[in-house]
């Protein structure tokens, strides 16, 4: 018989959440510990690729998905000194067929909500708040968390979903700070009443700058757009609700095209988050103890896909924890050794797409015409690594 203990998630986040539906699903129960008060995300936008909407699909979320997420009609770069398009790749007919799945934007508290729903309503998923983990245990078989109040929780096995300064992984890994990149992201959001007519579009638009980017696009039924500025800099801050300094936003951003300019005189509050990530690692699980999302593998936001691999984790885990039965602590590695590479390859080509878009010069022109050369078909096929996903089978499993 599998154990009648929870399993252990700690963390509340999307991908927490993710992990406790899936493995619930499968009729496993768990018990998500969030340190907040409350379950709840930082209000910015995200988009969500092909293989995330087959994640949807497996956990039986598209329906709540597709009631708050918005579906653009292109992705497209711009040059953000000349305001000439470098490309444009549309999402509409040829990208579903190709794909099997839409590419869509939502709100990231609309996402959160969606799984927070969906595990309220399963009788599998026990949800705490106000408990801060300070560490773990192993010991016959099982696993206990001790928290800040004293408590102490045991489960069959923990699952670290606390995100990029995780205290599991600090415990398990050690591998000290997170990676700075040098680079700093504004945030904000705009009613779509105010954003400028010429930008007023049903597009991903990306405004790509010498050490910096803008990118923008619609939320919440075209109720408001999502903006997000990043340029290079060295200051640092942890968190990710830092208020920013418009004028130091307005100092990198000068000389840029007069839409970029009219996007961002726009917003007098935004909030920064200093971009970090780690180095790829083939080993995050230990024992009845493993790592999810950017716990395990954080990466920069530059592939848009930390909430999705987080997804695609879960729904990874929960297969493999089905496969294995009684044997967690080889459902975990087996978890790990499909995951790793895949997680690796995105973590690394976000880095990479960080100095595309951030290209000046002769790089820039090189890029310009890379990109702007290519067929629809071409930056499909470019794409299909990454948003064809885990396999069918995995997917389908649920």
């Amino acid at each position: 018989m599998v154990s009648d203990q929870p399993i252990l998630i700690v963390g509340g986040g999307i991908g927490g959440l993710a992990a406790a539906l899936a493995l619930s699903r499968q009729g496993r129960a768990t018990h998500v510990i969030e340190q907040s008060d409350t379950f709840g995300e930082i209000g910015a936008g995200i988009q969500i690729a092909p293989n995330v909407f087959k994640m949807f699909a497996a956990l039986g979320l598209t329906p709540a998905i597709n009631e708050v997420a918005v579906f653009p009609d292109a992705l497209v770069m711009m040059d953000a000194l000349s305001g000439k398009q470098i490309t444009r790749i549309p999402l509409d007919g040829p990208f579903r067929a190709r794909f099997a799945y839409p590419y869509g934007v939502i709100y990231r508290p609309d996402l959160h909500r969606v799984f927070l729903d969906a595990c309220q309503a399963a009788p599998l998923v026990e949800l705490s708040t106000g408990q801060k983990i300070l560490g773990y245990e192993v010991e016959d078989g099982q696993v206990s968390v001790a928290t800040q109040s004293g408590k102490t929780l045991t489960g069959a096995a923990l699952i670290g979903a606390d995100g990029l300064w995780s205290k599991i992984r600090q415990q398990m890994v050690g591998d000290g700070p997170p990676r700075v990149s040098g680079h700093i992201a504004y945030r904000a959001v705009l009613p779509t009443a105010q954003v400028p007519r010429t930008s007023r579009n049903n597009d991903v638009t990306l405004w790509a700058g010498p050490k910096t980017h803008l990118v923008h696009y619609p939320l919440r039924r075209g109720e408001i757009f999502n903006l997000v500025a990043v340029f290079h800099s060295d200051r640092y801050e942890e968190g990710w609700d830092v208020f920013g300094e418009p004028a130091e936003l307005a100092q990198h951003f000068d000389g840029q095209h007069a839409s970029v300019q009219a996007m961002l005189e726009q917003i007098d509050s935004w909030r920064m988050w200093v971009l970090c990530d780690r180095d790829p690692i083939k080993h995050w699980s230990r024992g009845p103890v493993t790592l999810l999302g950017d716990a395990a593998h954080p990466m920069l936001q530059y592939l848009a896909q930390g909430a999705c691999m987080a997804i695609e984790d879960a729904v990874c885990l929960a297969g493999k924890v089905t496969g294995h039965g009684r044997d967690i602590a080889g459902a975990f590695q087996a978890y790990q050794q499909d995951r790793y590479l895949r997680t690796g390859r995105v973590q690394l080509t976000a880095r990479f797409y960080g100095d595309v878009y951030h290209a000046a010069g002769v790089t820039a022109e090189l890029r310009d015409m890379t990109l702007g050369n290519r067929a629809p078909a071409q930056a499909y096929q470019g794409m299909a690594w990454l948003y064809e996903g885990i396999d069918d089978a995995g997917a389908q499993q649920f």
